[in-house]
């Protein structure tokens, strides 16, 4: 396992060899020691998997403190682009962006701490997007910014939205615990 720096302090996009052969592919996403090494939070209570339409953006998703969470992302089928933003109001790289397209094909996922905004758009039928969290989903702690509204060119002509994604206020309207 490797860990690898992004320009969000904090985010880090992590790679894993993938080993494939005529059975398929096996990969190693966690490793508690791996992850203790490195400071990371691994306390995972929940673990998701969303199956995802071409074209669909989700986000741009977190929860509030004290039910604030460190995700880990990846993508076991198809293929997304990830946007991740920094939300936390002392950072210095607050409201700054950072995305990467992750795939069944590549051997990397993200470690997205507290304090950031996460979302994705599916570039392909049946993406599978798995993320595990170290909180539990509650829904009075539930929030997002509107992916339209927070400084992020999505490359899409029409994307597919939830009407809750939707609903959500814009980077500049957002008053950020973080």
């Amino acid at each position: 396992m490797e860990l690898h720096n992004t320009p969000l302090s904090g985010l880090y996009l992590l790679e894993s060899p993938k080993f494939k052969d005529d059975r398929g592919s096996f990969q190693k996403v966690f490793n508690k020691d791996f992850f203790a090494h490195n400071k990371l939070e691994s306390d995972f209570h929940e673990l998701y998997c969303s199956v995802n339409n071409k074209n669909v953006i989700r986000g741009m998703h977190f929860q509030l403190p004290p039910a604030d969470h460190t995700k880990l992302v990846y993508v076991s089928r198809g293929s997304i682009l990830d946007v991740v933003i920094d939300i936390r109001k002392a950072s210095p790289t607050y409201g700054k962006a950072y995305s990467v397209i992750l795939s069944e094909d590549e051997d990397k996922y993200l470690y997205i701490p507290r304090g950031f905004a996460h979302g994705f758009l599916s570039l392909a039928d049946g993406s599978i997007v798995n993320y595990a969290q170290t909180s539990v989903y509650s829904p009075t702690h539930d929030c997002g910014i509107l992916a339209t509204a927070c400084g992020v060119s999505w490359p899409v002509d029409n994307p597919i939205f939830s009407q809750r994604d939707m609903n959500f206020e814009s980077l500049g309207q957002f008053k950020s615990p973080f």
